[in-house]
């Protein structure tokens, strides 16, 4: 399977062991630590760690190790709820727009910088490749750009006529709960200073979220009973 560097080579060069520097991008993204939080921690284990150089281990490995798990990850349902929200970036609001089926799994995510047609058209074309189909039903809330949006794909070809569009806020709490999960820990987060930096935060905070949820088959890889580091070296290695 592997095809990319292995896991000794993802951290050639880092004075800090492998390990310890998994551990810290992990609990930073699954856990309301700041930086700051962290190097205290890492300084109980006798580790002298300046808080940027956990930010840059963050930004460096955060879309690395969603590459990694995401060979093992298994399709959302067909049926998708999807909305936008809200996200602050140096000031200014962003907009962080994701989808997740029917019963919850996370479909996929984009955060820009504007709410437009062409937007949430960028949106649903990633959505599309990540999951490798398209949606059988896409249920919307109100909002006419997202509702366009659809058409005009489906006009080019790139949505099937086939699929279903709906408007629902009941059917939409589902996402409504969902981005609730994830802007708790972006809002907690302090120096989300860029749009691209921002992209990388939030793609590492939504694998962790895909955790939880099981949304991952590691049957290959034999991790029964082993512990979480023992998982992640799996997935790393593999």
């Amino acid at each position: 399977m592997r095809n990319h560097p292995s896991k000794t080579d993802l951290f050639k060069g880092r004075h800090v062991e492998q390990e310890i520097i998994i551990l810290s991008v992990r609990w930073y993204l699954r856990y309301k630590l700041s930086y700051r939080d962290l190097v205290e921690m890492m300084a109980e284990r006798g580790l002298s760690i300046a808080h940027t150089t956990i930010l840059r281990w963050v930004q460096r490995y955060a879309p690395e190790f969603d590459k990694r798990w995401s060979r093992f990850s298994s399709p959302a349902g067909i049926s998708w709820r999807v909305d936008e929200t809200c996200v602050r970036i140096r000031g200014q609001w962003a907009y962080l727009y994701r989808a997740v089926d029917a019963s919850g799994k996370t479909v996929d995510f984009r955060l820009g910088s504007r709410r437009t047609v062409a937007s949430a058209k960028a949106f649903f074309r990633k959505a599309v490749r990540s999951q490798g189909r398209s949606p059988e039903t896409i249920t919307l809330d109100g909002y006419a750009a997202s509702h366009r949006a659809v058409r005009e794909l489906q006009q080019h070809g790139r949505l099937p006529e086939l699929t279903k569009l709906r408007s629902s806020k009941h059917l939409n709490n589902l996402i409504g709960q969902d981005h609730r999960n994830v802007k708790s820990r972006v809002g907690a987060m302090l120096g989300l200073k860029s749009l691209a930096s921002a992209t990388t935060t939030i793609r590492g905070v939504e694998l962790m979220r895909r955790m939880r949820k099981g949304q991952f088959n590691l049957g290959t890889l034999a991790t029964q009973r082993q512990t979480t580091p023992e998982i992640w070296a799996a997935v790393l290695n593999a």
